[in-house]
């Protein structure tokens, strides 16, 4: 697929494959089957890219539902492989694919490396998960379709990460957002970074925030922090990814429709306000995705980009519809709480680490919000910051939690995924 497209070739493309979706979804899975017809909408139809609001949605609970292989649209023995998902809520999804879902996962996520600026002269240190998990296969195959060198390390162990870092020289990592703050830490403490050869950072699976990139790049001395997104639903990871300006995250449009709706109406949202990330795949083979609900939650953003790439974008995930925190009454989301945090650490001393706790006592709901101190932050400066913090917690969000500086390092490191949210009610 070429990658200087005009805006009229990627409808062409769109409508091409939303047809294409639908009428193998509709001819060959009855699950899909009875869900258009339920809708009154068959392929035929479908005549134009708006005509998408007729078709139903799809969510984590059809997948659940249709276990061990739900939505699949081909004879099992086309199916090569399969990937699952955690399975922290519940029965694992396990998605399936064929040798063209492979290849054209492949071939987007080499994509993603090359905006990146990744090629035959990189070497990629790859510490994400292998086996069931999508990510390591994903990370692995694009990196070899890229023409760059992979350095399969996996997830986990410190010393390895940093002894490969500093043996083999990679200038590229990838990796969560937390295990990228981990080994970050570690470098600065080993006194690694000018030893090291790192300048570009992809990561994903999590939110990451302005404070949590800046001491990012700052321990490990790397130029480069891209945000790459996905989900084990749309292949894996790899479905985007921002340029080197880092002014929103490019999806790739030629292999997917993305709707952002009102999480409560399934109403579209106007440009710029948030929306749910609805996914209808246009290629996928052996499990498509129509109109699937992912539950994340962002912004459009309108106009082209100024790298010149012709891929639309969206800003980077604010958090997850089903995260919601419902706290006396009022709906809150930890990204925003994460945003308020990182605009205050511009000017304070105060790290990208925080974690959230709430309990209930006499039938009233409580909320601490724990925030790390900077290594070189003064402790006497705690009751300013915890008192600037509240202030405008309740000017932006209308809650008054209590809040408690703590010592940097006091706070969980994780590998994978940093919890932030403990709901003791």
């Amino acid at each position: 697929m070429k990658e200087k497209l005009t805006p009229e070739e990627l409808s062409a493309i769109q409508l091409e494959g939303l047809q294409w979706t639908v009428s193998h979804a509709y001819s060959n899975s009855p699950f899909y089957r009875k869900k258009f017809q339920e809708a009154g909408v068959k392929p035929a139809d479908i005549k134009k890219l708006s005509d998408i609001s007729r078709l139903p949605f799809t969510s984590a609970d059809d997948l659940r539902a249709d276990y061990p292989f739900p939505l699949l649209c081909v004879p099992e023995e086309q199916v090569v492989r399969i990937h699952s998902s955690s399975g922290t809520t519940g029965k694992r999804k396990i998605l399936t694919y064929t040798s063209r879902d492979t290849s054209d996962w492949t071939d987007f996520f080499a994509r993603c490396f090359r905006m990146a600026g990744v090629g035959p002269k990189s070497r990629v240190q790859i510490a994400v998960g292998y086996g069931l998990w999508t990510a390591g296969a994903g990370f692995q195959a694009g990196c070899e379709q890229a023409g760059a060198m992979a350095i399969p390390v996996g997830p986990g162990n410190i010393d390895m990460q940093c002894r490969f870092l500093e043996d083999l020289q990679p200038d590229v990592l990838c990796c969560t957002a937390s295990m990228a703050l981990l080994l970050s830490e570690e470098i600065k403490r080993r006194g690694l970074r000018d030893k090291i050869n790192l300048n570009t950072i992809i990561q994903g699976s999590e939110r990451c925030s302005d404070a949590m990139r800046s001491a990012i790049l700052k321990n490990s001395g790397a130029s480069h922090l891209y945000d790459i997104t996905g989900m084990t639903e749309l292949y894996g990871p790899g479905t985007g990814i921002d340029c080197h300006l880092h002014k929103g995250i490019h999806y790739w449009s030629d292999y997917f429709i993305f709707e952002f709706l009102d999480p409560e109406t399934l109403q579209p949202v106007a440009e710029g306000e948030v929306g749910e990330i609805v996914v209808t795949t246009l290629r996928k083979e052996a499990s498509p995705l129509i109109r699937y609900r992912t539950r994340d939650l962002t912004r459009m953003i309108a106009g082209q980009c100024d790298c010149g790439a012709p891929w639309p974008r969206h800003d980077r995930i604010l958090g997850r519809s089903d995260d919601m925190i419902i706290f006396r009454g009022v709906n809150i989301y930890p990204g925003q709480i994460d945003e308020i945090l990182s605009e205050i650490a511009a000017s304070y001393p105060i790290s990208s680490e925080f974690d959230i706790t709430l309990t209930q006592a006499e039938g009233r709901d409580s909320m601490l919000i724990r925030v790390e101190r900077e290594p070189d932050g003064d402790p006497a400066g705690d009751q300013e910051i915890e008192s600037l913090i509240l202030t405008t917690i309740r000017n932006n969000l209308v809650v008054s939690p209590e809040i408690k500086v703590v010592d940097y390092g006091a706070l969980p490191r994780s590998e994978r995924k940093s919890r932030r949210i403990y709901d003791n009610r």
